[in-house]
């Protein structure tokens, strides 16, 4: 009997290996093709792609369509499970990937019929780049094809990966208006459903646009709130739910870029910066090459551009050419409006229709929609009374996405470059642009709305229809609805605000308001990011008149926490001389400020966690009116400029202001010290352990990751390294959130320029070159935005002769 269990138990890991090795065999087998020569059909002339040790692309090729078209190849070979999150994402086709997992996304996206829209607008979206575009596109399948087993990911989820195509590409950048901008509106209709319910006096000072910490490059700071007095608002005489829920201050998708002039370096150089804010994953969401190719309209007929790429777009995203360096950041204007749509009449002409959706689920039965749409906008809410709200968006709008933005790979001068950004399709962002001969300039690109008459940022607009419609009750319109329609809402791109060759010879954006007065009457308030970023950047290339590169690494660096100090000094004040046991354990563990978003720093922790419990109460006694007033149909609103609020709340403690459920403004500080230590103890006895560290400890990770027991995280996540910085300063690094990328480069002196990418540049985790350079980015290591020297080189034949 012994003897058979041995032999069965051979038979098993016998067994047991050949199913590794075949696991490991069908995962080697699509690795991408590194060394040798391959066949490419329809290039012009041999093109080469070369990969440093990072996995830095190098393309060499004979014309832009046929670096397009290698450059198509290595992100499909690379990247294409990738590539394909990013079209089904703007589509609302994951669900046919992930199942019903994934079916409630999918509605959300596909009420904005993005693929429709692309279908419609295929030409507008190529700017006269369809042979680059299609160039692309056959690359990319030709390099899907040339994977002898088909992308990992699609053998875990037992799927097919579906062919590229050209509105793929388009629908890759759509991707990005739903990671960059709230498409549904939600903000903008949250803070209009409590101005209805509430006090005029709480309503403006839940809505306080700006704080103390303000740093735009035009305008004044708006400064804290200026609280009202006990007869504008009381808080105590007011009806309010039962306990809210705290505010939740969410990860804000953004960047910084900023820039100095050549007045302030030593040759003369300008140098731009940017590091770009998203979610983070492995592998990057960005991917690094430089693309060489003749092109005439480029300075001495040659293009040599380097940056970062998108897979499943044709272009560098942001880089340097040589003569123009450029980065973006997110630039938070108002790119949404509701409209009001009174109950439907058979002749409002409205424009209405109805769109049959059927999505499509991996092992579920298609589940079926309908899209309501008007004349001004998908339909997103429909009211008891038959009357709806429509949302105009800038992405639903013809050049929304566009691949003009291209032409800043042959851009010779700021102003050639400034002259591209006319035209360029895409979310609104902040370009910052430095040139060879030393210029910087900022300016807002992408789709901006151009309102007409009757239209407002902010506002709830009433649409054209309603003028046909006189006959409708004044009650069918919500409380306070101007009457006026919006005659006119459409995108705009060119004429943008802008700061060309400032005086001081520094532009800095950081997602907080930028300009001011007529302007941003102009573009509105897409909810900006508090500006304590953006004054952190500001304040430290004022610090100095001469700067390298190296220097503004050290700005993106920055992860001292200055936002935190006076709420440090404020925890210290509530802890010091208390007899309360948990006060004392506080004040033992706080005693030493270190100053930084460190990983050892304790101090650091508590000082957050404290201000996100004074924070958490203070708002619950602000929005409980309207919960009250609202009941389900409250939103919660997004409010990134609470703090030039809640400081001024903790500073003046005014009864009048504070929850009723508190005896005094003391008391809140107390209790929030309490549930600090509570919270903390329960992750451990030890107080001074509670490092900094321990909660900002990375969790960047593959999508599927979570889809393989006990080896997933081990196999497809970077380590867990605590991360140093934090929110509102420069150096943005969460637990999955933070710089995606980090570029320091001055056009002309490409070889000083300094880069760093988390997550390396491989999809694949047998690649060596997944995670490649991530460790530096952990560290902050300065390693070269150039390619370095080629460890692979993988030549590309045309498949026949071409004719002379």
């Amino acid at each position: 009997m012994l003897k058979w269990l041995k032999r069965a138990g051979m038979m098993v890991l016998a067994l047991s290996a050949i199913t590794l090795l075949a696991a490991v065999w069908l995962l080697r087998g699509s690795l991408p093709e590194l060394e040798g020569e391959v066949t490419l059909s329809g290039l012009a002339a041999p093109a080469t792609i070369q990969r440093d040790a990072l996995g830095v692309v190098t393309i060499d090729a004979a014309s832009q369509a046929d670096a397009m078209r290698a450059l198509g190849y290595a992100h499909a070979q690379e990247r294409y499970f990738e590539m394909d999150l990013m079209r089904r994402t703007a589509a609302g086709e994951l669900a046919e990937l992930f199942g019903p997992i994934a079916v409630d996304i999918d509605k959300q996206h596909r009420v904005h019929r993005m693929r429709a829209r692309v279908m419609a607008d295929l030409d507008a979206f190529a700017d006269g780049q369809r042979a680059g575009l299609q160039a692309y596109t056959d690359g990319a399948n030709a390099g899907l094809a040339d994977l002898t087993v088909r992308p990992w990911p699609y053998l875990l989820l037992r799927q097919s990966p579906r062919r590229w195509e050209l509105a793929d590409s388009a629908l890759a950048g759509y991707a990005m208006y739903f990671d960059l901008q709230d498409g549904n509106n939600s903000r903008e209709l949250a803070l209009w459903k409590i101005s209805q319910v509430v006090p005029p006096a709480l309503y403006r000072l839940l809505a306080h646009d700006g704080s103390a910490w303000d740093a735009p490059l035009s305008g004044p700071a708006r400064g804290d709130a200026v609280l009202p007095t006990a007869d504008e608002l009381d808080l105590r005489k007011l009806a309010s739910a039962a306990a809210a829920t705290g505010l939740q201050e969410a990860d804000v998708p953004g960047s910084n870029n900023f820039a100095v002039s050549g007045a302030l370096t030593a040759d003369g150089r300008a140098i731009v910066a940017d590091d770009m804010h998203l979610g983070l994953r492995a592998p990057n969401i960005w991917f690094r090459a430089r693309l060489r190719y003749p092109d005439a309209a480029a300075p001495g007929g040659r293009v040599d551009v380097s940056g970062f790429t998108l897979p499943g777009l044709p272009a560098v995203i942001v880089g340097s050419n040589g003569h123009v360096a450029w980065g973006f950041t997110n630039s938070y204007i108002d790119t949404a409006d509701f409209a009001y749509l009174p109950a439907s009449r058979p002749d409002a002409g409205d424009g209405h229709a109805e769109y049959p959706e059927t999505i499509q689920v991996a092992g579920a039965v298609p589940e079926r929609i309908t899209v309501q749409e008007s004349a001004w906008g998908p339909i997103l809410q429909q009211n008891e009374d038959g009357s709806a709200l429509a949302l105009r968006w800038t992405a639903h709008l013809p050049g929304a996405i566009g691949l003009a933005f291209s032409g800043l790979a042959s851009a010779g001068s700021l102003d050639q470059a400034l002259s591209v950004a006319d035209r360029i399709g895409m979310p609104a962002q902040n370009l910052v642009i430095g040139d060879s001969q030393g210029r910087i300039a900022w300016r807002l690109i992408g789709g901006r709305p151009g309102r007409g008459d009757g239209c407002r940022p902010g506002d709830i607009a009433n649409a054209p229809v309603i003028e046909a419609s006189e006959a409708l009750p004044p009650a069918s319109r919500p409380s306070g609805q101007r009457r006026e329609p919006c005659q006119s809402w459409e995108a705009s791109f060119d004429h943008a605000p802008a700061l060309v060759d400032p005086a001081d010879g520094r532009v800095w954006t950081a997602n907080s308001r930028v300009i001011d007065d007529d302007a941003l009457a102009r573009i509105g308030d897409g909810g900006y990011d508090l500006g304590a970023r953006a004054q952190q950047i500001r304040d430290g290339l004022f610090a100095r008149e001469r700067f390298s590169e190296a220097d503004l690494l050290a700005v993106q660096l920055d992860d001292r926490a200055l936002f935190l100090e006076r709420w440090y000094r404020l925890l210290r004040q509530v802890v010091e001389n208390s007899q309360d046991p948990a006060l004392q354990r506080i004040e033992a563990v706080s005693r030493t400020w270190e100053g930084r978003a460190a990983t050892g720093s304790a101090s650091y922790r508590l000082a957050r966690g404290f201000r996100g419990q004074v924070l958490d109460a203070a708002y619950a006694g602000l929005i409980a009116p309207a919960k009250a007033a609202l009941g389900e149909d409250f939103i919660e609103p997004k409010l990134p400029q609470f703090e030039g609020v809640l400081w001024p709340l903790v500073s003046q403690r005014p009864a009048h202001l504070l929850a009723p459920q508190y005896e005094s403004w003391e008391a809140l500080l107390v209790e929030a010290a309490q549930k600090l230590e509570a919270d903390l103890s329960e992750q451990g006895t030890e107080l001074g352990e509670r490092s900094w560290g321990e909660r900002n400890t990375a969790s960047i990770c593959h999508p599927l990751a979570g889809a393989i027991p006990l080896f997933g995280k081990r196999w497809l996540c970077m380590p867990p390294d605590p991360l140093p910085g934090d929110n509102n300063m420069p150096r943005v690094q969460g637990p999955k959130f933070g710089a995606s990328q980090r570029m320091v480069v001055a056009p002309g002196h490409e070889a000083d320029g300094i880069a760093h990418m988390p997550g390396g540049q491989s999809g694949h985790p047998l690649s060596p070159f997944w995670g490649a350079g991530h460790d530096d980015w952990v560290h902050g290591r300065p390693t070269p935005f150039l390619p370095g020297e080629a460890v692979h080189s993988l030549t590309l034949r045309p498949a026949t002769a071409q004719p002379r």
